[in-house]
């Protein structure tokens, strides 16, 4: 009976792991008043119409060349630049999907892109909480903060109808320009792989063997309870994400099958590596529970 429930966990678990809006990430909620969003902000207009221009197409963009005469003449005029050099406030990037047809313009911080590509890249940002604000030809549709950390990419889909999705934080090896994150994470972001370096053992924010096997204990040591586990085991999740392993694990230190249930359900949104997840199955002592957690995963 055993063998039955895990193939029919392994059927359900490749059957709906299939790519689908809205159905991947941690949702961040969108700030934006709704006055600011019926309001167009001109220079994004501008940009658009110099990126249709660079393209091809046919429209006015400003005409600059009097800048550096005009700049020259009046220089004597300026006041000395106070020129900062190597200023350092921390490294970060952002990268943003947006796989929609439109003009869409995106401002991290004090950076501003716009472009119809979908494809959203940003270095050089400061660590700490920033604001990103999307526009689609001019007009605010969505404004959050993001938490981005030293030496990390924040890798993120935005979808119209369904919002703001961060899909992974993964950190920046030597502040290489290497896309194989990005491409990794977005290939497969929505469950059909893993993030990361599969073969090296690396599936994004996820804790090492010595980190889980560390947190482990402690998880044992300081809860004597299985709803004492659940808050500490709630409280990692918000930071990292899980291997199916380190659920069947985690799951083994429970007493009661309806709270590894609950807990199960929670934490099938964090595994990376979901094609795996039948492992935990094995932690389950009742067959009906087994049932349950397949019908949830079936109902996601």
């Amino acid at each position: 009976m055993k063998t039955i429930y895990t193939i029919a966990a392994l059927a359900f678990t490749m059957l709906f792991s299939a790519q689908e809006a809205g159905k991947a990430g941690e949702l961040l909620k969108n700030e934006a008043r709704t006055t600011e969003m019926q309001t167009q902000r001109k220079e994004i207009l501008r940009n658009k119409t110099i990126e249709a221009a660079r393209r091809g197409g046919s429209s006015d963009v400003l005409d600059n060349s009097s800048y550096r005469r005009n700049n020259t003449n009046n220089r004597s005029q300026q006041r000395p630049k106070n020129y900062q050099w190597n200023y350092n406030y921390g490294y970060s990037e952002v990268f943003l999907r947006i796989p929609e047809r439109g003009f869409f313009t995106v401002e991290v911080g004090d950076q501003m892109m716009g472009n119809a590509s979908g494809k959203f890249r940003f270095f050089d940002l400061p660590t700490g909480r920033i604001p990103i604000s999307i526009y689609d030809n001019g007009y605010l549709i969505y404004r959050t903060q993001l938490n981005v950390r030293n030496n990390s990419r924040m890798v993120l889909d935005f979808f119209t109808d369904y919002g703001l999705y961060l899909l992974d934080t993964v950190p920046v090896r030597n502040q290489t320009y290497g896309f194989n994150d990005w491409d990794d994470v977005w290939n497969n972001p929505y469950g059909n792989g893993n993030s990361g370096y599969n073969n090296g053992g690396y599936y994004g924010n996820v804790m090492s063997s010595q980190e889980f096997s560390g947190f482990l204990n402690a998880l044992k040591r300081n809860s004597s309870f299985d709803d004492d586990k659940s808050r500490f085991i709630m409280q990692q999740a918000r930071n990292v994400n899980f291997t199916s392993q380190q659920i069947y694990a985690m799951l083994q230190t429970y007493s009661f099958d309806d709270k590894k249930l609950a807990i199960a359900k929670q934490l099938y949104k964090k595994c990376v590596d979901k094609q795996s997840f039948y492992i935990v199955y094995d932690a389950f002592a009742f067959d009906r529970s087994k049932r349950e957690l397949s019908d949830y995963i079936a109902r996601m």
